[in-house]
């Protein structure tokens, strides 16, 4: 199997537990009783947003009557879903959704992004991002946001791996104009858009600030497509104190269609690049 983060393993894990539960027929509610838990740890197991012990997953194999191989293959999924990724040596300031985003992030083959108020964290440069990030209302002290800087910064490194992903972002105009830092950081910033923008695997287009979408308040969302037809497409749409994870069919091809309507109504590569770069021209 590929080196896949755990967060992408647990997530797999708990897709083949629902698939054998549903074979079963029984529901959640039905195993939490068995297994003294409620049903909604039942479905958060199979969602992947908790992970379960080796132990728990032969208990819910032996409810679910299955036997030989695959329970062995099931329990050693079980145990590399619990590895400490790389991103557990910064602690505290992962919280759990966020170490789901990261995992996804990190095996993603492609990610589609929509951003109405700042520069995608992937995108942005280290000053940009400090500035972000101090700016904050609920900004820690100065060696917790140097820790998050750290972090968001190494995720950048998956735009430079063999196999990056293919990343499209559609960035609101208004993002490019309002100044975070001074002018030189937010200058040093756009030429880092126009770097970033001829690389093969991104495309950057720019939604003109007049656009309806600004209107409807359209809130910041990412979709990302794992390569494994085993793992579903995921929208993920953060919020001010977290982000949710949708998977539902219906939802995943609603936000799908907005961003296609999205890239379809902002401005070209190269009209975005244009702007890019009159923006990031120094003042007369």
């Amino acid at each position: 199997m590929p080196d896949l983060s755990p967060a992408v393993r647990r997530k797999r894990l708990g897709l083949e537990l629902r698939r054998l539960r549903e074979q079963a027929s029984l529901n959640c509610e039905d195993v939490g009783s068995q297994l003294e838990c409620s049903g909604t740890r039942i479905s958060r197991i199979e969602t992947g947003r908790i992970s379960i012990s080796p132990g728990d997953v032969r208990e819910m194999l032996d409810i679910y009557g299955v036997t030989g191989s695959d329970v062995t293959a099931l329990i050693q999924l079980a145990r590399e879903a619990r590895r400490k990724p790389w991103w557990h040596a910064y602690g505290r300031i992962v919280p759990s959704w966020l170490e789901t985003y990261i995992g996804l992030e990190t095996e993603a083959a492609r990610l589609r992004d929509f951003q109405p108020l700042v520069v995608p964290g992937l995108l942005q440069t280290g000053d940009y991002a400090r500035a972000a990030l101090t700016a904050a209302p609920d900004a820690g002290r100065g060696e917790a946001i140097e820790r998050q800087l750290a972090l968001r910064l190494e995720r950048q490194a998956i735009l430079a791996r063999p196999d990056s992903p293919d990343l499209w972002v559609v960035l609101s105009e208004n993002a490019l104009r309002v100044q975070v830092g001074d002018g030189g950081l937010m200058r040093a910033q756009l030429r880092r858009l126009a770097d970033l923008a001829r690389r093969p695997n991104i495309t950057l287009q720019i939604l003109p600030s007049q656009h309806p979408a600004h209107v409807y308040a359209i809130s910041p969302f990412t979709i990302l497509d794992v390569p494994e037809a085993a793992d579903p497409t995921v929208v993920y749409v953060e919020h001010l104190t977290g982000g949710l994870f949708l998977e539902s069919g219906d939802e995943v091809w609603h936000y799908g269609a907005v961003f296609d309507d999205l890239r379809s109504q902002a401005l070209s590569t190269a009209e975005s690049a244009d702007l890019i770069a009159r923006l990031a021209a120094p003042a007369p």
